[in-house]
């Protein structure tokens, strides 16, 4: 880990930093914090993050850090707070955290937009087969148009399901309805019907009806003991022969093995993916596979989405080190003390 630690001011708190931020939140960091930043960006080992949990009061931790129960129990009493970049916490312990009564906040809410328009280049992408053409053309060996040339499927009139109707789940909703397509969710509940009406979405009460319905499926939710693999073979053979899946949310929600069969065997056309269940590594029958979109994990890679998320996690830490609640507070019933 390439860190340069910094003067502290009086009475602030000492900040560890698992990964390289944007240069405008890192530069605030140094003014407020006794900060310690991973200027080369290379993950931290687990050896390092317990090294780093024991000389901290706050720590900064990304999604490729795992936080479990065992470097929790072991972080040094001064931790008080784990501020998290990035809305998702599953690669923390929170009731281990909860237990040790450190504080854990995230940034909700920055990258909505941002993973939206990821998964729609997907939902867009996979139909229209924009893989295999881009690959046709840098392989040179596109001879030019023809009438049967690389045909894919329209969007118009086709049913898009939506697996988790939160903040990105609607923003796609939004998008996807101005291309023609008919929005399908499941949620732990229905929206209300107002915002059902301005989504143009329908409401089905579970996952089997909803891939069942689906041309095109959009993950959308949180990963959880309950929802990993909630995408397996039997899920997967409920959906239309031709259909296609989108994963912007996390790789495990998905069974990958299940996933690869169907596209080996033509059950479905394509797949548009972000995430994958052991990133970096990305199985090799994916990316052999000419319609499966393998992006690395950018649905929340835009400049100004990163630099927000940061200056929640700034403004997390602040509140805190002052004595009052943080605006992004995952575990309600603690405090600092």
């Amino acid at each position: 880990m390439n860190q340069r630690p910094t003067r502290p001011l009086a009475n602030t708190p000492r900040v560890i930093v698992t990964r390289h931020l944007m240069p405008e939140v890192e530069a605030r960091m140094r003014e407020l914090f006794d900060v310690v930043l991973n200027e080369g960006d290379v993950p931290l080992t687990r050896d390092q993050l317990a090294a780093a949990m024991q000389d901290c009061d706050v720590l900064v931790p990304t999604v490729t850090d795992r936080i479990d129960a065992d470097l929790i129990a072991s972080a040094g009493e001064r931790l008080g707070l784990i501020a998290n970049f990035g809305a998702g916490t599953e690669h923390i312990d929170l009731a281990a955290a909860a237990a040790r009564r450190i504080l854990v906040t995230n940034t909700p809410g920055v990258f909505t937009d941002d993973t939206a328009d990821i998964a729609m280049a997907g939902i867009i992408g996979v139909p229209r087969r924009i893989r295999e053409g881009t690959g046709l053309v840098r392989s040179g060996k596109w001879t030019g148009w023809a009438p049967s040339g690389l045909l894919g499927r329209k969007l118009a009139g086709k049913v898009l399901g939506i697996v988790g109707m939160g903040r990105i789940g609607q923003a796609v909703a939004h998008r996807a309805r101005a291309f023609g397509l008919e929005i399908a969710y499941t949620n732990r509940k229905p929206l209300p019907e107002a915002l059902e009406r301005m989504l143009g979405a329908r409401y089905v009460a579970d996952v089997d009806t909803l891939m069942a319905k689906a041309d095109i499926l959009t993950l959308h939710c949180p990963l959880t003991e309950e929802t990993r693999h909630l995408v397996d073979a039997r899920r997967i053979a409920l959906m239309k022969p031709g259909g296609s899946i989108i994963n912007t949310a996390r790789g495990e929600l998905i069974d990958q093995d299940a996933l690869i069969a169907a596209l080996e065997s033509g059950h479905l056309a394509g797949a548009g993916l972000d995430v994958y269940p052991d990133e970096p590594h990305v199985d090799p029958r994916l990316i052999a596979h000419p319609n499966v979109m393998t992006l690395p994990h950018i649905g929340s890679a835009t400049a100004e989405g990163r630099e927000d998320s940061g200056h929640k996690v700034i403004a997390n830490i602040r509140m805190w080190a002052d004595g009052h609640r943080p605006p992004d507070q995952v575990l309600t019933a603690l405090v600092r003390g």
